[in-house]
């Protein structure tokens, strides 16, 4: 069917391009420590729909628990290589690119076209 993305959604419904990012190795940061360099998935960019989280949506998402640090959702086409180590970038052109971590998904009716991501926002 035309203007399908994915086998769930209109392309009108996401209008967030999406860098998911796996998460790599550590390397030193120079001052003693470690920090985690994130890779691509394959495939690294995915269209998605993003709004704030509300209560009530966490609580239908996350079968009658809150996640309190949760900030949005964020609905996108299914990938294998998601999971809650995972991050998504949000390029916002023109303003600053958006990171979030991945707390939890869901997979609805275990069909693998369309996953929700319960995601917490990492503001700098």
């Amino acid at each position: 069917m035309p203007g399908l993305i994915g086998r769930g959604g209109r392309i009108s419904h996401r209008q967030k391009r999406v860098k998911v990012q796996l998460p790599g190795q550590n390397v030193p940061d120079g001052d003693g420590g470690w920090i985690n360099v994130p890779v691509p998935a394959n495939p690294p960019k995915q269209w998605a729909y993003i709004r704030p989280a509300s209560t009530a949506a966490l609580e239908q998402l996350t079968g009658g628990t809150v996640l309190s640090q949760a900030t949005h959702l964020v609905t996108m086409p299914f990938h294998p290589e998601v999971t809650t180590q995972t991050s998504l970038v949000v390029e916002d052109y023109p303003y600053p690119d958006r990171t979030f971590n991945v707390l939890g998904l869901v997979n609805p009716d275990e069909r693998d076209a369309d996953m929700t991501l319960v995601c917490a926002e990492i503001v700098q």
